[in-house]
């Protein structure tokens, strides 16, 4: 069994039981090269690839690996990966799904009260050694706390369903739309009661989203959607940057149609200098938090991931069928 290593070598080393590796198995670091001439130098004999989620597996590559078997993202997120030419080639792709469901949830959240209490501006404000002005503004303009909010969660998977969970213990009120809604007892046990996305979009304080990305969800937030949102709301987006519409949530600040937005991800990725929501003005720029899309990177999400990808190599190696398989085979 060989193994083309996607991802960086040193986070292997650091979060993989290599001692639990079998010895048989070869394992070839091809870090973040994405010249597939390159990589097929490195390891186009391997079986098995194993790719951050972040990193492009073109059908070119696929295609030229005649003992390509398994395609394992070391996330949830498989959108990089060229899933139909692997199922053309009878090959699985299969993911970590829920593997960082409480991380990013925690990142959801922290965004949430990140936004509300403007910390991002408040820490800058604080080191120009104008704290007093800071507060005395903002305790006129007036901070709204987490548990006096109604927050919308849109996507009710397991992240949503862990964001949902961890806003009980701040008291807010939370409602959810998803396309398949969740068993009644769930509901209680979460406190989340459904509603149609419209009355969702138009009477929460917050949205939180939580979307897979894919061709239905590309721009899922528009600004037909946003316009359906209060003038006092924020958006918090921890799933992909392609489900929001970065132009029309630019207008949307611009124009007041929105307090504010909680981004731990836009699009494209890797973020460039050139990004349209890096050059705003700064009036409308403090309305915006940041984080680079560390939700689900955390020490205890890429161990369990990394336990995962590595069980399902073993059950692929032992001629079993693979576990989270998603490109329908």
């Amino acid at each position: 069994m060989k193994i083309l290593l996607m991802t960086l070598k040193k986070r292997i080393e650091r979060f993989s039981d290599l001692a639990a590796i079998p010895e048989s198995w070869e394992l070839v670091f091809a870090d973040f090269e994405t010249d597939t001439r390159k990589l097929l130098t490195i390891g186009g004999d391997a079986d098995v690839i194993f790719a951050d989620a972040m990193q492009p597996v073109r059908k070119k590559l696929i295609d030229a690996m005649p003992h390509l078997k398994m395609i394992q993202s070391e996330g949830v997120g498989y959108d990089w990966i060229d899933i139909r030419a692997a199922k053309e080639k009878g090959v699985f792709v299969c993911n970590n799904a829920a593997a960082n469901s409480k991380a990013v949830a925690e990142q959801a959240v922290l965004l949430m009260l990140a936004v509300l209490r403007r910390t991002v501006e408040g820490d800058r404000m604080v080191r120009e050694a104008r704290q007093i002005e800071a507060k005395s503004n903002w305790s006129l303009e007036g901070i709204r706390e987490l548990w006096n909010c109604h927050v919308g969660i849109i996507g009710m998977g397991a992240i949503g369903q862990e964001t949902a969970g961890r806003l009980k213990g701040f008291e807010a009120k939370v409602s959810y739309y998803s396309r398949h809604r969740l068993p009644e007892e769930r509901e209680r046990e979460l406190r989340a009661d459904y509603l149609p996305l419209n009355e969702l979009l138009s009477t929460c304080d917050i949205i939180s989203l939580h979307l897979p990305s894919n061709a239905e969800t590309k721009n899922f937030i528009n600004l037909n959607r946003l316009r359906l949102m209060k003038k006092s709301s924020v958006l918090i987006n921890t799933a992909r940057g392609e489900v929001v519409d970065q132009d029309d949530l630019i207008i949307a600040l611009k124009e007041g149609l929105i307090a504010g937005a909680g981004l731990d991800t836009i699009s494209p990725e890797p973020v460039r200098p050139d990004n349209a929501l890096l050059h705003l003005p700064e009036e409308i720029s403090e309305r915006i938090t940041f984080s680079p899309h560390i939700g689900g990177v955390t020490e205890q999400a890429f161990k369990k991931m990394h336990t995962f990808a590595w069980t399902n190599i073993r059950r692929v190696d032992e001629g079993k069928r693979p576990e989270n398989i998603v490109n329908g085979l």
